[in-house]
């Protein structure tokens, strides 16, 4: 691992925070105090640039360029296993939104130099995110950069912004006097895009304001891996606490699931987050994905812990 350039990092104390919410989905409850070092993070998620980069020093080739081992996926139609990624189509009308297969489509040939499939590229989108990549391809990057994928704790943290409880990572108010704050999905998912923001898809980093810690797309634009499995907050006991509890990371997939695949816990929400399917936008939102999870709207950001920074 070399030594991280930290020129678009921000550096953050270590500190004290309320994390998860009471108020929102469950497997965001309890809300604990929660306490991390110190630590650098970058301003912005993983640009396409940023990434063309890596795979040009290193030749990594990402998940979703690798055809599927068949013997992983037993029930899979053999005509799909191929390289490609999951990709997302707007509905003529409204769909059941308990099937996410109405408007996710396994694509050959989708990835993160064809966020849409073949013939499409990532020509103008150079400073945009960049997407289709799995867990792995994430943490590789991380490794190839000196840096680490954050705990979720870490991540939380920085999102909040020193607005401790805050609903976003902006406040409590959605739109302040009719601002957009975030990229996210405005009208009746995941047919109608009102793009009061202006953007239909994912959106250049840094068009938004940052939040109190001087960092950007902390809410909506992609998803953002973090390293964590996923499990549920541990609930609190209710005897006498002499301390708070440090960065309890997940760090064993045999906390949650026995799957070929674990799952990873994601956070920030993406341009695909509509209040009538996925209000998580929040920086206390979270959500399992499998590490095996390529799609069109599921970035990530790294850090450099302060104790092992230089």
């Amino acid at each position: 691992m070399g030594a991280a350039d930290r020129k678009n990092m921000v550096e953050l104390p270590g500190g004290t925070f309320r994390m998860g919410s009471d108020r929102f989905y469950p497997e965001e409850r309890p809300v604990r105090e929660m306490s991390v070092d110190g630590f650098w993070i970058d301003r912005h998620p993983v640009t396409v640039a940023e990434f063309r980069r890596f795979v040009k020093a290193t030749g990594h080739v990402t998940w979703a360029e690798q055809p599927p081992v068949a013997e992983e996926y037993p029930d899979a139609d053999p005509d799909l296993l191929v390289p490609g990624s999951l990709v997302f189509r707007k509905t003529d009308g409204p769909v059941d939104l308990r099937d996410y297969r109405n408007w996710w489509t396994w694509m050959p040939g989708a990835d993160w130099r064809h966020p849409e499939g073949p013939g499409s590229t990532v020509g103008g989108r150079e400073h945009h995110p960049v997407t289709h990549v799995a867990h792995g391809d994430a943490a590789a990057y991380a490794e190839w950069a000196g840096k680490e994928l954050p705990t979720e704790a870490e991540w939380e943290y920085a999102a909040r912004g020193a607005l401790d409880g805050a609903t976003y990572t902006w406040g409590d108010e959605f739109a302040p006097k009719g601002r957009m704050m975030a990229n996210t999905w405005q009208g009746e998912f995941p047919w109608q895009n009102l793009l009061t923001d202006g953007y239909e898809g994912t959106s250049p980093v840094e068009r938004f304001a940052p939040n109190g810690y001087g960092l950007y797309d902390m809410a909506g634009n992609v998803w953002e891996w973090t390293d964590d499995f996923f499990g549920r907050p541990s609930q609190p006991d209710g005897g006498p606490r002499c301390c708070v509890p440090h960065d309890p990371r997940v760090a064993s997939p045999s906390e949650t699931t026995n799957e070929r695949f674990p799952r990873r816990v994601i956070k920030g929400g993406s341009h695909l987050c509509a209040p009538s399917y996925c209000l998580r936008y929040r920086p206390a939102a979270r959500q399992a994905e499998s590490v095996d999870t390529s799609t069109g709207h599921i970035g990530f950001r790294c850090v450099v812990r302060s104790a092992g920074a230089g």
